[in-house]
């Protein structure tokens, strides 16, 4: 990750006294690498139960002293509860997004984007126990979790309308994104290797811990702005401050909620918000089940195999987030181009690959389709993801959370919806999921490619101070060094 940092702060164009390649000492890119790390925990605790419901669901053979072997599951879940607990973390995710970007604006989205990921995390230490108990318990327990896990997205985009200079949008946003991407990767290869060494108890205690003393680095390092940080450099702080004037330090905003509800190209980004959501949480809740049942993947191999998409997406999204920003430095397109572009053929890439996993479905053949379905899409998250901060940044945190409370709907009814299908389960039944998702797929490239702009709209203009050229940004801390 460090590597990767270093690669995308290395070809800035700022002025600053320290060298380039030193980004510790740019405290934007230290916001970024920590919330990098709570993106990370957020989507540990999430996908865990991906995992641990294969291994809680289990049929084993156990041996009897009397050399009797019989069959033992530890929950007699069918596919149809299954869904509903997977489900039912959404149920509450659903409930804080709007609320989550309008309280980060009133008392900062540093604050809240910490406090929900340190509630999740001990809400996931006390999981086991209360799975034990009850099935009524534990979906009440996932649907707490999403109630507080809800505020993360809309919050982040508080503080990146404080910390991100304009032209560094893309990258610092991909940053502190890939770590959804990474935290998919490791937990459900660790889950997978969890649950077979110290039972699936121990998957629930490991990650909750983990975002615990995350949550402690977190309020230790990171301020609500670079003004509040005494460890930023003056030079930092001016570049900041001259490219984003006073955006977003105005915590008695007045939000234009008919004019958000009526924008075209704030539906632009809903639907396409909610088209990758819905390929997103199908795989995310259902992958390890189709690698077990139909693949024929032991636990082991099923958390692995089932990694590999997010690992793709965790290295292109880092390429995808520098060469966004690249292309709109350079001038080779403007800000809707570029989101258009970008959006459009990540949504054109992962409807092929998605269709390509429905025909061919073989171990080697299916995990190539849908690792590179997923990893396309991380050229969408330079698209639709940042274009809240191009449109109304000072809006951004409650536009993220308008699209995230519609881009939520899929973890809803997409699990519940699959465990329908797939009852047998057969391959046909898994082809049915797969052509639902690329049509979805399809349908937010077009809607996207049509109605998104990278214009900042008329109700968004108020007393911000940041300006606009036809590229998208004038960024005054950029002037002294020749794009």
């Amino acid at each position: 990750m460090l590597v990767c940092v270093c690669m995308l702060v290395r070809d800035t164009q700022i002025v600053e006294n320290s060298p380039k390649w030193m980004f510790w000492k740019r405290r934007r890119y230290i916001v970024a690498i920590m919330a990098f790390f709570g993106f990370f925990n957020v989507y540990s605790l999430r996908v865990n139960l991906s995992i641990s419901i294969v291994s809680m669901t289990e049929i084993r053979n156990v041996t009897l002293e009397n050399g009797t072997i019989i069959q033992e599951q530890e929950f007699d879940w069918d596919s149809s509860v299954r869904g509903y607990i997977l489900s039912s973390f959404f149920y509450g995710y659903i409930t804080t997004q709007i609320f989550g970007g309008w309280l980060a604006n009133k008392i900062g989205g540093a604050k809240v984007f910490g406090a929900g990921i340190a509630v999740t995390s001990v809400c996931t230490i006390i999981t086991p126990f209360l799975a034990k108990s009850s099935v009524a318990l534990l979906i009440t327990i996932r649907v707490i979790e999403g109630v507080f896990e809800g505020v993360t997205y809309p919050c982040i985009q508080a503080v990146y309308s404080r910390w991100a200079p304009p032209l560094e949008r893309g990258r610092i946003a991909t940053i502190a994104y890939s770590g959804s991407y990474v935290g998919t990767v490791i937990s459900m290869i660790c889950s997978a290797y969890l649950a077979e060494w110290l039972g699936w108890e121990s998957i629930f205690y490991v990650f909750g811990t983990l975002g615990v003393i995350w949550f402690i680095l977190w309020l230790w390092i990171v301020r609500e702005g670079p003004e509040l940080d005494s460890n930023i450099t003056r030079d930092e702080l001016e570049l900041i401050r001259n490219s984003l004037g006073d955006v977003a330090v105005n915590k008695n905003i007045k939000h234009p909620w008919l004019s958000m509800a009526t924008s075209v190209p704030v539906w632009a980004i809903i639907v396409s918000h909610f088209s990758e959501n819905w390929g997103w949480y199908t795989l995310i809740t259902q992958l390890p089940s189709f690698m077990k049942d139909v693949l024929e993947f032991d636990l082991g191999k099923t958390g692995i195999m089932s990694a590999l998409p997010y690992l793709a997406m965790a290295i292109m999204i880092q390429f995808s987030g520098q060469c966004s920003d690249w292309v709109l430095t350079k001038g080779y397109l403007t800000t809707t181009q570029v989101r258009r572009v970008f959006n459009c053929s990540a949504f054109l890439a992962q409807t092929v690959f998605m269709l390509g996993a429905a025909f061919w479905l073989s171990p080697g053949g299916s995990t190539a389709c849908l690792t590179l379905a997923v990893g396309f899409g991380a050229f969408a998250w330079s698209g639709f993801s940042v274009n809240h901060l191009d449109i109304a940044p000072q809006h951004a945190s409650v536009l993220m959370g308008i699209s995230n409370t519609f881009a939520t709907i899929p973890g809803i009814v997409s699990p519940i919806i699959t465990g329908a299908i797939v009852t047998t389960p057969t391959k046909e039944e898994w082809q049915i999921v797969f052509y639902i998702t690329s049509g979805i797929y399809l349908f937010g490239c077009v809607i996207y490619g049509l109605c998104a702009s990278g214009e900042r709209q008329h109700w968004a203009m108020g007393n911000v101070q940041e300006k606009q050229n036809e590229n998208g940004v004038e960024n005054k801390g950029y002037e002294k060094e020749k794009i």
